[in-house]
């Protein structure tokens, strides 16, 4: 098991503060270095105790959650996870901290219930994160190893010629690693690209506008029907799965009730669409996120001769989606996160 995680609580509510305090305690594996009421508080004790992660809430009074991100990632950068209310306003607040250099980020309404379907609840998620830069390597096989970072010429044409839609999978460390991936895209992209990415219905909307706003390619939050076309980015509804069909020659997404998968929205939900209706037509590119969620359906896309991609460990924020899409066998090349926007623009 190895030392113990040390954490620095960060709340202005008492009683949010017992019960991050409790849900962490009880993994068994995380031990409390300390709790701040306040922004200021956790700049000063972040330097004094030097935690392995803080969580840290948004709204507090003297400093917000957002100011202290930026002060203790300038100072001393630790691993910080915004611990957020599910609201408009806290979505947007939640957001800005991720770019300040918070690594990621949980509902509390969610995450202090325990519930895993939105990949992880707090205790799962603070232990994976803390350990990452300790994990010992992943060994993949050796085909993928091996697999050239550059495709060949003739390759990359008849890629391009059959490439009709790229789907995109993520859950911890996700918001982050899909902004990078989707900010190295051009306005001018000639595929239409699906991302789905582990996050809470009140969050997506507010991620698909803030990338819209951050990146050249257009982004927008996905509804049924939406017609998947080329220059344009649409984001899962969180709550929701969403999937590809063919509705009159045209290719559009159907978004409808999660029921009752654990991950709403889930990778594997929508790569298995992509791959009954576009076959070979798929690039699907699997980020970091803990779990499996995408395996198996890497693998029907496989089956249909699509190209799969995977990010690799050293800059995966947790390495259990993309290690386990690798591991079946499924991954064409593993990639690290910012190699991925760079190869996704060179198929153009």
């Amino acid at each position: 098991m190895g030392e113990k995680v040390r954490v620095l609580i960060v709340d202005d509510s008492a009683f949010f503060r017992k019960r991050i305090r409790q849900q962490l305690e009880r993994t068994g594996e995380v031990v409390i270095a300390g709790e701040a009421t306040n922004g200021r508080e956790a700049v000063n004790m972040a330097a004094s105790l030097r935690p392995d992660l803080i969580t840290m809430d948004v709204a507090m009074p003297l400093m917000d959650g957002i100011s202290a991100v930026r002060a203790i990632m300038h100072a001393y950068p630790t691993d910080i996870l915004m611990v957020s209310a599910l609201t408009s306003e806290g979505a947007r607040a939640t957001l800005e901290a991720l770019d300040a250099g918070a690594v990621d980020f949980l509902a509390k309404q969610a995450g202090m219930n325990g519930d895993a379907g939105q990949a992880g609840d707090l205790g799962e998620r603070v232990i994976n994160i803390a350990r990452r830069k300790h994990a010992p390597r992943r060994v993949l096989p050796a085909a993928v190893v091996k697999t050239p970072r550059l495709s060949s010429a003739g390759h990359a044409e008849r890629r391009r010629k059959t490439l009709r839609l790229v789907a995109i999978g993520a859950s911890t460390g996700g918001p982050v690693a899909v902004q990078r991936v989707l900010a190295a895209l051009p306005e001018d992209y000639p595929y239409p690209v699906l991302v789905a990415v582990h996050m809470p219905a009140e969050f997506t909307a507010t991620f698909a506008e803030r990338l819209d706003s951050v990146c050249r390619i257009k982004v927008r939050h996905a509804v049924s029907a939406d017609e998947l076309l080329p220059g344009r980015v649409l984001i899962a509804p969180g709550g929701m799965q969403t999937t590809v069909e063919m509705h009159a020659g045209r290719l559009r997404v159907r978004v409808a009730a999660g029921g009752e998968l654990l991950y709403k929205p889930s990778v594997d939900v929508l790569y298995e669409s992509a791959a009954r209706v576009l076959g070979r037509g798929v690039l699907a590119v699997v980020l970091t996120g803990m779990g499996a969620d995408g395996t198996a359906g890497a693998r029907l896309l496989k089956e249909q001769g699509a190209s799969v991609w995977s990010q690799d460990q050293a800059s995966s924020v947790v390495f259990g989606m993309p290690y386990a899409v690798a591991k079946a066998g499924c991954s064409d090349r593993v990639l690290a996160l910012d190699e991925i926007g760079t190869a996704l623009s060179g198929l153009v």
